[in-house]
């Protein structure tokens, strides 16, 4: 399987997690917003401090994005491109977001797919900081309840991530068993999934967010990308139990490459490395 020379030494335990309720619902980000604050006050609204969203469509404008790109120094395996800030409404296709906190103020992680202005596709890493929701749209989230996305210095890859922890109950109204998970580099996405489903006795379970990188991707259509660095998206995961194995995993995403290739599809189980971080959460449905 690929693999990627991280900074910093591996942790032993290479699933960050921690068990949790939450529930899922949509609701509307609202034009005028930062889309951190708009994000921020969808959860509010359901009685959630934190959690994962999905979206397919939307408009952002002001907008300000990175992509990946190699490391200058040395100092990162891979890094970030300069900021991008296109002109006009930036019409978006697909994401994923997690919602937690840094520095003891809300955050995001968000990945997507989008057309810019001038017609042209990107993708990438959007700035929480400087990112406007243009007009009012809507998004699928699962709040979680009993832990938080806390963004924290990892010294395997030398950056600031989003991992789960342990947090005190908001009272929201939940109704699911549910693990807020964070991957580290270098084991395979949809194995890591199907070994901790098969250690938490999960037979079923529907994966909501899924915002990270992979070391390139291989794809069931039989697309390859090879640029090693990435910006990835989940757009539909699910664990299923099947006769030949405990249970599979069935992950969907959408990415761009260093290079701004773009690609879509199924990955291949057992050879999709992660290349920094994959954080999701996991909904238990048997």
């Amino acid at each position: 399987m690929r693999r990627i020379k991280q900074p910093g030494a591996p942790p032993p335990e290479r699933i960050q997690w921690v068990e949790t309720r939450g529930r899922a619902f949509s609701f509307t980000l609202q034009a005028g917003l930062p889309l951190l604050e708009a994000a921020r006050r969808g959860f509010a609204a359901e009685g959630f401090a934190g959690g994962v969203l999905n979206f397919r469509r939307g408009a952002l404008g002001p907008f300000a994005y990175v992509m990946p790109a190699l490391s200058k120094t040395g100092e990162n395996a891979a890094f970030y491109s300069d900021t991008y800030r296109p002109n006009g409404v930036t019409r978006l296709r697909l994401g994923s977001m997690t919602l937690g906190t840094r520095d003891g103020a809300p955050f995001f992680h968000c990945h997507g797919l989008w057309t810019e202005a001038d017609g042209r596709t990107r993708g990438g890493h959007m700035m929480p900081d400087e990112t406007v929701v243009a007009e009012p749209f809507e998004v699928e989230a699962f709040g979680i309840d009993g832990a938080m996305f806390v963004a924290e210095p990892d010294p395997e890859t030398n950056f600031k991530l989003f991992g789960p922890v342990a947090a005190a109950s908001t009272g929201a109204r939940t109704t699911s068993r549910a693990f807020a998970l964070r991957l580290r580099p270098n084991q395979d996405l949809a194995g890591c999934l199907e070994a901790f489903c098969h250690a938490h006795g999960i037979a079923r379970a529907k994966i909501h967010g899924g915002v990270g990188s992979t070391i390139g991707a291989r794809f069931t259509h039989g697309g390859v990308t090879e640029p090693f660095a990435t910006e990835l998206a989940i757009t539909c995961g699910a664990i299923e139990s099947v006769p030949s194995h405990t249970v599979e995993a069935a992950v969907d995403v959408a990415l761009i490459d260093y290079t701004g290739g773009i690609a879509e599809g199924r990955l291949v189980r057992g050879d999709n490395p992660v290349l920094m971080t994959m954080e999701l959460v996991l909904e238990a449905l048997g």
